[in-house]
């Protein structure tokens, strides 16, 4: 039997109960927050957001060996540790996970949420249920991330304040800002950025998040190609933070793209080199380094399967890698975490292995520490 890969994970989300916000907000503001409906035969969704609502088909399982050269877990439902913790937990050591960072999922239509007030109240419900049922159940296991408001950047500002106070160690992002909201590389955002670099807090923005986004193509490839759209969002991202001037101007602000991958960050840099340097009579502001310093000082990416997440490492010199399971979704690694491990890091060098796995999550959160089942660390 193979020795065991013990990882943290950069990624991975829990679904909130159907009444967390009928429990914790006024009914008419509750019953305007994002709440999802499954249709009887489980094939399609119904999302109602704040007065809208919008269906989307829902993924089939797939079957182990339904593809040639493929084995995925069946997974006929959702795991039972996508909604207690306790559960998770168990789940946690069955795969080989140790410290983990968990996004919110209803809290992800947020985006679409048009009423200042009601994103507000609502971000405060989801961040305190995340706080007591999931970061202080397992405090030295699992990092739970708190949504901002982003309607109002002042708003979003007094809700990094709190989030520290109530003992975050993450603010989470989408993508993109609410529609009618100026992207991240405006003046506006201001008081976000310095609240979160004052706190310390990490920043974390998950791809797919494109404002309830999810269909860009039709027709043949569809399917892959709007899986690989999802990506863009987290470099457009980076880019905005970088070119206008964030992360110059807060040395110690690190930001994690969760889910998006890790070749894409060298590249990414040295196209943003190149625009600085051959078109510099556009360029404002003026940074203090190149845009690429940034990313390799202050950027760090997570992915799940990429076969050339070790290379970006080794080949390209990008220390700010690391793994993540996307538990509990279907594009994630559950139930073939070892699996995968092994197939990424069998025969990769010992101190590699433990960067991508280990080390870089332990840069942003030290206090989940080492693995207490990884004996071979060194």
């Amino acid at each position: 039997m193979e020795r065991k890969i013990w990882a943290n994970s950069g990624d991975s989300h829990f679904l909130e109960p159907a009444d967390i916000f009928s429990e914790r907000l006024p009914r008419d503001l509750a019953e305007r927050m994002p709440r999802s409906e499954k249709s009887a035969d489980g094939t399609k969704e119904t999302v109602y957001i704040d007065g809208d609502s919008f269906e989307r088909p829902l993924p089939r399982p797939i079957k182990d060996g339904e593809f040639k050269g493929q084995t995925i877990e069946t997974l006929s439902a959702r795991p039972p540790g996508a909604t207690n913790t306790y559960e998770r937990l168990k789940d946690l050591d069955q795969e080989g996970v140790w410290g983990e960072i968990t996004f919110p999922s209803l809290g992800m239509w947020a985006n679409m949420i048009k009423d200042p007030v009601l994103v507000r109240e609502g971000s405060k419900a989801v961040n305190d249920w995340a706080m007591e049922e999931i970061q202080n159940v397992a405090p030295d296991r699992l990092i739970a991330t708190a949504m901002l408001p982003l309607l109002d950047a002042k708003d979003a500002a007094a809700e990094v304040y709190r989030a520290k106070e109530r003992g975050f160690y993450a603010v989470y992002l989408p993508t993109v800002p609410p529609q009618g909201m100026p992207t991240y590389n405006d003046p506006v955002w201001e008081p976000m950025w310095a609240a979160i670099a004052e706190t310390g807090l990490i920043l974390t923005i998950h791809i797919g998040t494109d404002a309830g986004v999810t269909v860009h193509y039709r027709g043949p490839g569809g399917a892959v190609m709007n899986y690989v759209e999802t990506t863009y969002g987290g470099q457009r991202a980076t880019t905005q933070l970088i070119a206008g001037g964030v992360l110059d101007r807060y040395e110690s602000l690190k930001v994690l793209i969760a889910e998006g991958g890790a070749a894409w960050a060298p590249f990414i840099g040295d196209r943003m080199n190149e625009g600085y340097r051959q078109h510099g009579m556009f360029v404002r502001p003026k940074l203090s380094l190149l845009p690429k310093e940034y990313i390799y000082r202050q950027v760090y990416v997570s992915f799940q399967h990429d076969e050339t997440a070790v290379d970006a490492v080794t080949s390209m010199g990008y220390q700010n890698v690391m793994w993540g399971s996307d538990y509990p979704h279907l594009e994630g690694t559950y139930g073939h975490t070892q699996k995968t491990l092994h197939e990424l890091f069998d025969g990769v060098d010992q101190k590699v292995r433990h960067r991508v796995t280990i080390g870089s999550f332990l840069d942003l959160f030290p206090h989940i520490g080492e693995p207490p089942g990884n004996l071979d660390l060194n």
